[in-house]
């Protein structure tokens, strides 16, 4: 598909400094950076706090502007400028994600160990419930839910760790899951009577 004449217009209005430009370039392509953030973020297993999100989505906005529109001036309208922008998009997400990963996960403060203490306590508790459902799966289904849920490794750092299929992470961590739901709900049932 080629450039349309509105986003045509658009890149000519903010490469122009035209009043307005950049805040009308932003609501327009808003929805697919954040897209992208997410499709890009759910292929490598990653999860992402709103925070993260955000950060990435001004990331990827000041790629765009960054140099004065270098990436836009670089645009030579050979595809849609929405196909150009999720091609841009999904290098500096990804770019991102693999620089954070190696320095500490994302989301990695969900839990705020400086809070309050029932939170921390909340997490001893809920860590001896996930090691006592662990212990009842099978030692593979426990290993690769270990390194999924507890190591956030990727379906492919899994395969390599454990040597299984990749294609069979997800099922296994399903079928685990569902054994640990099932456990769960027996252990509540049981103490409620």
């Amino acid at each position: 598909m080629a450039l349309s004449e509105i986003d045509r217009n658009l890149i000519q209005r903010c490469l122009a400094h035209k009043p307005k430009a950049w805040e009308d370039f932003v609501d327009r392509f808003m929805g697919l950076i954040i897209h992208v953030i997410n499709h890009t973020a759910q292929c490598r297993s990653i999860r992402l706090t709103q925070e993260d999100r955000d950060d990435l989505a001004s990331e990827v906005f000041l790629t765009l502007v960054r140099d004065d529109f270098a990436v836009l001036q670089r645009f030579r309208g050979a595809s849609s400028l929405a196909t150009y922008l999720t091609v841009v998009a999904r290098r500096v997400v990804v770019d991102r994600l693999l620089r954070h990963r190696s320095a500490s996960p994302l989301g990695a403060d969900v839990y705020d160990t400086a809070g309050d203490g029932n939170q921390v306590q909340q997490r001893i508790s809920d860590r001896e419930q996930v090691d006592q459902l662990l212990g009842e799966l099978e030692e593979a289904e426990a290993a690769v839910v270990r390194m999924y849920h507890l190591e956030g490794k990727t379906y492919r750092e899994i395969s390599v760790a454990t040597g299984m299929p990749e294609n069979s992470v997800g099922p296994t961590l399903s079928r685990a899951r569902n054994k640990m739901r099932r456990s769960g709900a027996d252990q509540t049932t049981g103490r409620a009577q």
